[in-house]
């Protein structure tokens, strides 16, 4: 595993990514070679440029219709699909750039050519890899010491996840547990002692031990582990294996002194003030760039329906002070009138005819720019909730209060990587995800995320 901005990646991937786009400028190459002549092509700057910009733009297009995320991109029928779409962008989004800046415009024979052999080894490449993949050829074997439910989730995390990078070829129960769940009953291998634990890793090959055990108390297998680290066999705590492999932590299963001692939660002045920095520039830049979409957004909303142009609602900050944070009314006035506070639902009936848009692309949201340079809240955080729900919430959810140390956000780790959610448990989830953020806050998290949200915004997906 490599980390890399606050995440961890299989290195697999890393050279994936890499190679593919190695893959890309190749193509391009070619069919300049093919088409043209000169005694040097790598040699002439402005052509690796102009192959360059290609690639680049290629691969962003192959990310952005999620052509890197194997649990979507898991067949080839939707893997074609997807590149067919993605080169369709990425053809578009060149020709925007040739129109703007003509000299980096590249003969049209030459890219017709490459993009049939971007097609051609593209989908020959990720059938290659695909078939990697699935067969799990140079995963990393893992031992997972314990039966209970943070080992159940590792598992099923590894099970579903096919580039995850990780093969459990050894499940040890607790001491204690005669039986074994239901869940582990497919597996292959099942080991019931934790004697010989040393043994077994070097017999199957094993360099990570992970260790999930139900009590770390009493009959913890403490030799046998200094056994395993003394030979030089990794031994990784249960919770922070979840979290480097998920990119959330578990609220509901880890323990207090996990979240004492763990790496993380690190806010220094310097931080602090980079993040800051960060707030005002960007949210400035925002306002005036898109300045004509909330003029135009503001006419709309007056046409539409009858009511104010924004809808401002009560919100618990950071240290739980309540502010007021204002959107742009996507729902009809009074829309709580008769119910009280509530979530919003599935095709809610409240929500206007322009409202629905809105909030789709999280137009809705745009008028917390003010409130972002006005340094009431951030550009990434946790989503702001009302002390209506945020009151019930904290005394249901371990760990709750503890995203009140941050200031909220317009969008956030969690956002991005869970859908919105009306219920408890999805409250959970959402705060497992901020918990991460919170512990890895950096100004290279926050990028990803604002990356990630121009995705999620651009498909208008996990909106109400």
């Amino acid at each position: 595993m490599l980390r890399l901005f606050k995440q961890y990646f299989p290195i697999r991937n890393i050279i994936f990514f890499i190679f593919e786009g190695v893959i890309i400028f190749s193509s391009v190459l070619l069919s300049c070679v093919i088409l043209t002549f000169s005694d040097s092509y790598l040699f002439d700057l402005l052509l690796v440029m102009r192959i360059a910009l290609i690639t680049v733009i290629c691969q962003i297009c192959l990310y952005y219709n999620e052509l890197y995320d194997f649990s979507i991109a898991a067949t080839i029928s939707e893997m074609g699909i997807r590149l067919f779409q993605a080169l369709g962008i990425a053809s578009i989004a060149l020709a925007v750039v040739y129109f703007l800046f003509p000299i980096v415009i590249i003969d049209q024979k030459i890219f017709a050519l490459s993009l049939i052999f971007l097609v051609v080894f593209i989908i020959s490449w990720r059938v290659l890899y695909l078939y990697i993949l699935n067969k799990g050829i140079f995963n990393e074997n893992i031992i997972i010491l314990g039966s209970n439910g943070l080992a159940l989730d590792i598992y099923s995390e590894i099970a579903k996840n096919i580039d995850c990078g990780y093969t459990v070829s050894v499940m040890i129960p607790d001491l204690e547990t005669e039986g074994y769940p239901h869940q582990f009953k497919e597996l292959p291998i099942i080991n019931r002692t934790h004697e010989n634990l040393s043994n077994t890793a070097h017999e199957f090959g094993i360099k990570k031990v992970v260790v999930a055990l139900r009590e770390m108390r009493g009959k913890f297998p403490a030799d046998e582990l200094i056994q395993c680290r003394t030979a030089g066999i990794e031994v990784l705590e249960g919770s922070s294996f979840y979290e480097m492999l998920t990119g959330k932590v578990l609220v509901n299963k880890i323990n207090p002194s996990w979240l004492i001692f763990s790496e993380g939660f690190k806010k220094s002045r310097l931080k602090l003030g980079l993040k800051r920095l960060e707030d005002i520039i960007l949210s400035i830049l925002l306002l005036l760039l898109l300045s004509p979409l909330l003029v135009l957004v503001s006419i709309l909303i007056k046409l539409d329906s009858r009511g104010p142009l924004f809808f401002v609602q009560d919100r618990v900050g950071r240290h739980k002070k309540e502010y007021m944070m204002p959107k742009f009314r996507s729902m009809v006035d009074d829309a709580e009138k008769h119910t009280g506070p509530v979530w919003a639902q599935d095709n809610d009936s409240r929500v206007t005819r322009v409202g629905k848009i809105l909030r789709k692309f999280r137009i809705d949201e745009l008028p917390q720019l003010w409130e972002v340079l006005t340094g009431r809240m951030s550009l990434v955080g946790p989503r702001p909730e009302r002390k209506f729900f945020t009151d019930e919430l904290e005394k249901k959810i371990p760990f709750y209060a503890q995203r009140f140390n941050v200031k909220p956000g317009i969008t956030g780790w969690a956002q991005i990587s869970y859908e919105y959610g009306a219920t408890v448990e999805d409250a959970v989830e959402k705060l497992n995800y901020e918990l991460f953020y919170i512990k890895n806050m950096s100004l290279s998290m926050d990028l990803i995320t604002i990356l990630r949200t121009i995705k999620t915004v651009l498909f208008g997906r996990g909106a109400r």
